[in-house]
């Protein structure tokens, strides 16, 4: 029942509007005309010196026809860099960019599929519950759009993310938490010839820490890494400063709490072994969540899932979402796989059929049909 020249039409105009992080104006701008010329009603946050976008999240509501428990649509409007310049190329069912840019599917496959499901519904006047969309800003630098939106305007308590890599019918049930690391080992300076006994190396001192860390896999549910590790000192002069970047994720918030208090712990373990400070230490981005596949609204989404004719199938996610935020605010977020795959890099692609599918699926959804 979807447009499917439409969709595509929509997917392809999207992709070329430039909408990097914080730079998502254009984008918010020309999703809340497609929707309010179907007769939703628009709303957009000012959330920007909260997220540092040059504009804020976009909601919609299309108010229901029928009874039946609301759901919320969401997709990000950013893309990470190179984004700007997008310029899409068809061959053989596939779209990508041209080779020196994102192609931007991540996550504008998502928008479009929400943009043409509501699209469908209006001029089709099919039948629906309440449907709520959030178009999210700067979800690619730390999901600071969900993590700010105004969750006070949003009534319903199921949402589907439509944020992943797989195809169409992937349904993700489970994701992680996350705690970053910023913390700088403060030394003593010395002259590294003539005295570096009165120094302390605020270099060793932190080399030994990260040592004696556990890191990258740490569990099945489990991964730690240490990203930077910087100091910029001439070699006659023992290092007072070394800074060090890094994260722990996990999806039971337990090992999460114990693998960032390792980390600190070697931290400070090293520090007092050497006499030197340690400043800053871990940050929660977000939370983890998981949901049973008893869950009824996993049931309601691999239902709706089968009426799109698409095969529905369940995993877990190393990554963090705008889902995370939804889940810890009592919203019951899935993520779903949109066939967006190769992200972040400049052979980034998606099939025009995951595209057909995704919406198809959204429809399925937004009708109440799961």
């Amino acid at each position: 029942m979807i447009n499917k020249e439409r969709l595509l039409s929509t997917f392809l105009d999207y992709v070329r509007i430039d909408s990097e992080s914080t730079h998502e104006g254009a984008m918010a701008a020309r999703i809340a005309e497609d929707l309010k010329a179907i007769g939703c009603e628009i709303y957009v946050d000012q959330t920007m010196e909260l997220t540092g976008s040059e504009t804020g999240n976009v909601y919609c509501t299309l108010p229901g026809t029928v009874p039946g428990e609301p759901i919320l649509l969401s997709a990000h409007m950013d893309t990470v860099v190179p984004g700007v310049g997008v310029e899409p190329v068809i061959e053989d069912g596939v779209i990508r960019s041209k080779g020196d840019t994102v192609l931007g599917g991540d996550d504008k496959s998502g928008v479009a599929a929400i943009v043409e499901a509501l699209r469908t519904i209006v001029e089709n006047n099919l039948p629906h519950p309440t449907v709520e969309a959030m178009f999210a800003v700067c979800e690619e630098i730390g999901l600071r759009g969900s993590k700010h939106m105004e969750y006070s305007r949003i009534t319903a308590k199921k949402a589907a993310v439509l944020d992943s890599s797989g195809d169409a019918g992937k349904i993700i049930t489970a994701a992680p938490g996350q705690y970053k690391l910023n913390a700088a080992v403060i030394g003593r300076r010395a002259h590294a010839g003539v005295a570096p006994e009165e120094g302390i190396s605020a270099i060793q001192v932190l080399a030994e820490a990260v040592a004696n860390m556990k890191l990258l896999r740490i569990d099945e549910e489990t991964t730690a890494n240490i990203g930077k590790f910087s100091a910029d000192f001439a070699t006659n002069i023992v290092p007072e400063r070394a800074e060090v970047i890094g994260e722990a994720r996990s999806r039971s918030d337990e090992k999460l709490e114990a693998q960032g208090s390792h980390m600190m712990q070697c931290l400070q373990a090293a520090c007092e072994k050497y006499g030197a400070a340690l400043e800053g230490g871990l940050t929660k981005s977000y939370s983890a969540y998981c949901h049973e596949e008893s869950d009824p609204f996993v049931q309601e989404v691999m239902a709706a899932c089968r009426k799109a004719g698409v095969e529905p199938s369940l995993a877990a996610s190393g990554g963090g979402s705008d889902a995370n935020n939804m889940n810890l605010h009592g919203i019951k977020a899935l993520v779903l796989g949109t066939g967006m795959a190769k992200v972040h890099t400049t052979q980034e692609e998606i099939t025009i059929k995951n595209l057909e599918d995704t919406a198809a699926l959204v429809l399925a959804l937004a009708c109440g049909q799961g």
